[in-house]
């Protein structure tokens, strides 16, 4: 595989025109250590703590032109010591994490086609999950419509196994089968204001009778900024049918945020999110719980991914109320945060048959950022979990055991080689 890594630099390369086009060639070298007692989920009681470093590592080649625009990332993703040594073929955990071609069709109106990163505001319902160390991406194509102050995006996407003669039944588990958005953006003055439609299609059924059932997520997000305060606010709606043809879904989420700088370097973030649930007592054929998607749940909800990173799905729901300390010191940067955690539907405990208060608990995160210079970071953090039980019926575990989570995270992203493009140039 690096054959073809160095092979494909040499050929592209050489067929430059360096007076039309840049051409560069970065990488990403991040290895990552994690301590784990009670990450995710409360530890049971006499679970033994984790250890382990894993690794991202990236090529990245990128070309861009008058008319169009292309970017490669080839990506490894490992845990140290998951291959025996002498590994007879070490390229078996390489994937091409994006794969695009961006075309400049007129005056403000461009297709994105291809595998790629789709992000949107503030990473809520479409990021790319760069904390993962695999990350995400999509196939799909995006039409751009760029006025001045103004941006309109329509993306749609189609997923197979691969070519078909006679179905489009779709196996891979935990995708969507297709899915068609509009997102727009629009600045004025000190506000900002985003909107987005998006129309989810997941199958449901066998081989021989299957349907793509489709949910609808759709709602605004107002920004405001000026000087030394910020606000943001959110409000999500979820309608539609659920891939078992017998559920409706109803569910709503909002987002509220507020930033004030209180010196130079030093600000305060206060907000709160609630994503609606499903009560335990109330059965019925709606689902009530709100689904993020395609977000990048890390950056929301605590740091330990207790929520919405890959879990807590079709649950009680969330409030979560949240203060932020951020403090920057030179090349250094720090950030406290307090996290205060209550379900939306009050937790029931099915075997004393009893309804729980909504208090789940509160997790405390600390890391730090230090940059030695535009391609190097060194990144750690702390993160505690205080759970109630509460917690305990809706996450399972045991309260009283240690619950906390500690990292460390070297990025180092080197620019390997690059052309300046000639703005001289006819």
């Amino acid at each position: 595989m690096v054959k073809i890594y160095i092979i494909l630099l040499v050929v592209i390369t050489g067929t430059i025109n360096i007076s039309q086009a840049q051409f560069s060639v970065s990488g990403e070298f991040r290895p990552r250590a994690e301590y784990r007692h009670g990450f995710k989920n409360l530890p049971v009681a006499g679970q033994e703590e984790a250890f382990f470093i894993d690794q991202r590592t990236r090529l990245n080649l990128s070309y861009v032109d008058e008319k169009y625009d292309l970017k490669i990332v080839f990506q490894d993703v490992r845990t140290w010591g998951s291959q025996p040594q002498l590994a007879d073929n070490d390229g078996s955990l390489t994937t091409l994490h994006e794969a695009w071609a961006r075309v400049q069709l007129f005056d403000h109106v461009a297709v994105k086609l291809g595998r790629q990163e789709i992000v949107y505001d503030d990473h809520r319902i479409f990021g790319n999950v760069d904390w993962a160390q695999q990350a995400r991406s999509h196939d799909a194509a995006i039409f751009i419509f760029k006025p001045k102050n103004m941006e309109l995006n329509l993306g749609l996407a189609y997923n197979q196994d691969g070519p078909q003669l006679n179905t489009t039944f779709y196996t891979v588990a935990n995708s969507y089968k297709t899915f068609q958005y509009l997102w727009g953006n629009r600045k004025f003055g000190n506000i900002q204001i985003s909107a987005l439609l998006l129309n989810n299609g997941r199958q449901g059924g066998s081989p021989d009778d299957f349907k793509t059932y489709y949910s609808q997520t759709f709602g605004p997000r107002t920004g405001y900024n000026r000087g030394n305060f910020k606000v943001n606010f959110a409000v999500y709606k979820q309608t539609g049918e659920e891939p078992d043809a017998s559920t409706d879904i109803n569910a709503t989420y909002i987002g509220l945020d507020l930033t004030y700088s209180v010196m130079e370097n030093t600000s305060v973030t206060a907000g709160l999110e609630y994503l609606t649930g499903n009560n335990p007592t109330d059965i019925d054929n709606e689902n009530n719980a709100f689904n993020p998607f395609y977000g990048t749940n890390h950056k929301f909800n605590g740091l330990m991914d207790y929520f919405y990173v890959g879990n807590h799905l079709g649950s009680v729901g969330l409030q979560d109320i949240f203060i932020t300390l951020n403090q920057k010191m030179g090349n250094v940067s720090a950030n406290l945060s307090t996290h205060f955690f209550s379900a939306a539907e009050a937790p029931y405990n099915i075997q004393n048959n009893e309804t729980l208060d909504k208090y789940l608990g509160t997790e405390v995160d600390l890391f730090f950022t230090f940059n030695t210079g535009k391609d190097i970071s060194l990144q750690g953090g702390y993160s505690h979990m205080l759970a109630t039980s509460s917690m305990e019926a809706v996450k399972g575990g045991n309260k009283n055991e240690t619950s906390n989570w500690a990292w460390l995270m070297l990025t180092i992203k080197p620019l390997f080689f690059t052309t300046e493009k000639d703005k001289d140039a006819n």
